[in-house]
């Protein structure tokens, strides 16, 4: 059995980003195989920042946007609550990350994923059971370089 595993917004986002080339194929692989396996889980907040980062960076219609939200809500999704607002506060403060990485590895927790895809936290870095994997680094070990993807303040 395959280990659950959470999406961070960079995935989906990459999967939609006709300017993001091999990235975009990574993402769109990692997004089919969410469907065919589920295992994945995603939350509200990674719904929220996909779409708001669709209509306005990519210039997605709000209604396209709505539509392929819908359908990433097939997949497992985590609602936070006030406990895991208090427990990414916690995580945000032991281990210096933005609170809305917190939040996004909370609800890793929460979900019972091993693994983290995300391209905005450190690769191989242990929050728990949830380890962070960044899909888009090269063979090398290297980190890709950023994209014009915004990253979540702090």
């Amino acid at each position: 059995m395959s280990s659950r595993v959470f999406l961070d917004t960079n995935i989906l986002v990459y999967a939609d980003d006709a300017d993001a080339g091999h990235k975009r194929e990574i993402a769109r692989e990692l997004l089919l195989g969410a469907f065919r396996s589920e295992v994945a889980a995603l939350s509200t907040q990674v719904l929220s920042e996909f779409f708001v980062i669709s209509t306005r960076k990519l210039g997605v219609a709000p209604a396209e946007a709505q539509r392929k939200v819908e359908l990433l809500a097939g997949l497992d999704v985590v609602r936070p609550g006030a406990d895991d607002v208090l427990a990414a506060i916690d995580l945000h403060r032991l281990h210096r990350i933005s609170y809305w990485d917190a939040l996004v590895v909370r609800s890793a927790q929460v979900a019972g994923c091993q693994r983290l895809l995300s391209e905005d936290l450190g690769h191989g870095v242990r929050y728990g059971q949830v380890v962070v994997e960044n899909p888009f680094r090269d063979q090398s070990g290297e980190r890709s370089p950023r994209s014009r993807l915004p990253r979540r303040k702090q």
